[in-house]
């Protein structure tokens, strides 16, 4: 009943190799992109380098719609450790608050018992109202409120300085808001946490048993309903939309030859003034970076850990004058295929010498790495080997200095001068000596 399993396996493949083996330090240019987009803001970046490869109004404040859900899953998540063995009963005075809201809901019934397990799959796969309300007062101990607070303590710990939540469905609030930026954020905190992708990714569950089906809100990842906006590599997660006050809203990613992108496109107009809908501009925006993407950019190896890529002036070893720096770390970035690495710009931050003794991995100084004049990374440089201190060449250097040194010449020359007026007192003093002598007179005979 679930769309082939194939590319969300390799999916959590992937998540889980970035937890154990996390890649190479990178990041990215953001690129020019010849493509019309509605979204008020895109955020397209690599999962596989960390790279931000394009962005439009990254940072200003959207309303999420139903993307808040994802944040709603991670709070459940962290606070239920047996999804499928814990149990909650539907309590009617929740579903009650929905009432009039004209909500997207599971078609939950009260009194049901329904396992965590179960609640999740109704709450990111039809975008269920009432499945995220049960969670929230269910994790909150009976306080939907509480569970909100969670969800903003979460988002301050995540860095999030520009999202904060009113409630755990998504339904338009002033104060419930976020940017493309933070939900990125967000989004790839909750891919490491479990059974996320593979629930997200589902198009069809029947995990409420008999004839209840839960059918995805997500037409990208939907072949038989998804029509033009269905795109075989999208792998979920969470679409959105209030109407003309959210617009169309979409998390998603997608994976194509080895490579994984994310995608948030927030703010897609909904409908015209005659409140005829649009096309589901998220979706289109989102799939046409995607073959933006994999059709322009690869990952490129700039810098490898075990490169030489910088030499100084090192003193006092015994015949070696220079010693070779090499990267803290390898780095690796995207770039559009037809861009050469030597384009990427390279600034040292390092002495004009060094003194030994240094070993091995000692700092250096930094290399900042640039493209068309936007910063990548700046990257620690180390000693690439030991290099032991011959104190005969210090010895000899300090003599050097000191017989070279302002306050030695002057001393030396104070000396010099008080010794020639040593000599000259001298002399004179001996000459008045021998002035005064008295003359022997002598008698004759």
């Amino acid at each position: 009943m679930k769309k082939t399993m194939t590319f969300f396996m390799a999916f959590i493949v992937f998540l889980s190799s970035l937890m154990i083996f996390p890649p190479q330090s990178a990041n990215a240019a953001e690129f020019n992109v010849d493509i019309k987009l509605t979204s008020k803001s895109v955020y397209l970046e690599n999962l596989d380098t960390g790279s931000v490869v394009f962005t439009k109004a990254p940072y200003e404040r959207r309303f999420p719609a139903s993307t808040t859900k994802i944040m709603t899953y991670i709070i459940t998540a962290e606070h239920v450790s047996d999804f499928k063995n814990t149990f909650v009963t539907v309590k009617s005075e929740v579903l009650h608050l929905l009432d009039g809201t004209g909500s997207s809901v599971a078609g939950l019934e009260a009194d049901e018992k329904l396992s965590i397990y179960q609640l999740l799959n109704c709450l990111m796969i039809p975008s269920g109202n009432d499945a995220a309300l049960i969670l929230a007062d269910y994790v909150g101990g009976g306080d939907i409120s509480k569970f909100v607070d969670m969800m903003n303590n979460k988002a301050r710990d995540l860095g999030c300085i520009n999202t904060h939540f009113e409630n755990p469905h998504g339904l338009n609030d002033p104060n419930h808001y976020t940017t493309v930026a933070d939900m990125a954020v967000i989004t790839k905190y909750a891919l490491t946490l479990p059974m996320f992708t593979e629930i997200s990714n589902t198009v069809t569950s029947d995990c409420l048993g008999g004839d209840r089906y839960l059918v995805t809100t997500n037409y990208m990842i939907d072949e038989n309903r998804g029509g033009e906006y269905y795109y075989p590599y999208a792998q979920g997660i969470k679409t959105g939309s209030t109407g003309n006050d959210s617009g169309y809203c979409l998390v998603s990613t997608a994976v194509k030859n080895g490579y994984t992108y994310l995608c948030i496109a927030y703010g897609a107009p909904y409908e015209d003034e005659n409140g005829e809908p649009y096309d589901n501009g998220a979706m289109i925006d989102s799939a046409n970076l995607y073959r933006w993407a994999f059709e322009n950019l690869s990952i490129k190896s700039i810098l490898d850990r075990n490169d030489l890529i910088k030499e100084i002036r090192i003193d006092y070893a015994w015949n070696k004058d220079t010693i070779q720096l090499s990267p803290a770390e390898g780095y690796s970035t995207i770039m559009p295929d037809d861009v050469s690495i030597e384009s990427i710009d390279r600034v040292y931050t390092v002495p004009d010498h060094i003194d030994a003794p240094v070993r091995e991995g000692d700092h250096v100084g930094w290399v900042t790495l640039s493209y068309a004049n936007q910063e990548l990374a700046k990257i620690e440089l180390l000693a690439s080997e030991s290099v032991d201190r011959s104190e005969l060449l210090s010895a000899v250097d300090g003599l050097k200095r000191i017989a070279s040194s302002k306050w030695f010449i002057i001393t030396v020359i104070v000396i010099f001068i008080l010794a020639v007026i040593y000599f000259i007192v001298a002399a004179v003093y001996n000459k008045r000596k021998k002035s005064r002598r008295p003359v022997k007179k002598y008698r004759k005979f």
